[in-house]
């Protein structure tokens, strides 16, 4: 019973880290959303993508990603975990180390990647952001990756 123990928990020390590896999104992951996001947008208008972007069980959540949109005030328009954010300014939120993160989102002019400290949904833990963000006209989309 005992032998039959070590080699279980052997077994979970040995495959946990790729276990986890796969649950976890990569920057490419980030990119590829926030440009089908983008063309999204394009393509379906605000009315119909924005309400789409934020809701929580939608297509536009993959592990620890998710849609967030500026319009260019800098006021929150969609976001896929913190709906308390849409219709509020963001402009001079700050990350955990005071980064005025939000600037350099409305300073976008094509597409850009931006890095800050946020809660990742999934671990809950405050933890290095890198976000792509693409201007599409009026708007800024995000969707970020967590460090690994």
């Amino acid at each position: 019973m005992r032998l039959l123990t070590l080699l279980t928990l052997g077994a979970v020390l040995l495959f946990a880290p790729a276990v986890l590896a796969a649950g976890q999104a990569t920057p490419d992951d980030a990119k590829a959303m926030a440009i089908k996001a983008a063309e999204y947008l394009a393509a379906n208008g605000p009315a119909k993508a924005l309400p789409e972007f934020s809701a929580k069980d939608g297509p536009w959540h993959d592990r620890d990603l998710y849609v967030t949109v500026q319009d260019s005030k800098g006021v929150m328009v969609a976001h896929g975990t913190n709906s308390g954010l849409i219709g509020r300014s963001v402009l001079e939120l700050k990350d955990v180390d005071g980064k005025p993160f939000n600037h350099e989102i409305q300073a976008v002019k094509d597409d850009a990647w931006i890095s800050f400290k946020w809660q990742n949904p999934v671990t809950k833990a405050v933890e290095a952001k890198t976000m792509y963000c693409i201007r599409t006209g009026d708007y800024v989309i995000g969707v970020g990756a967590y460090a690994q």
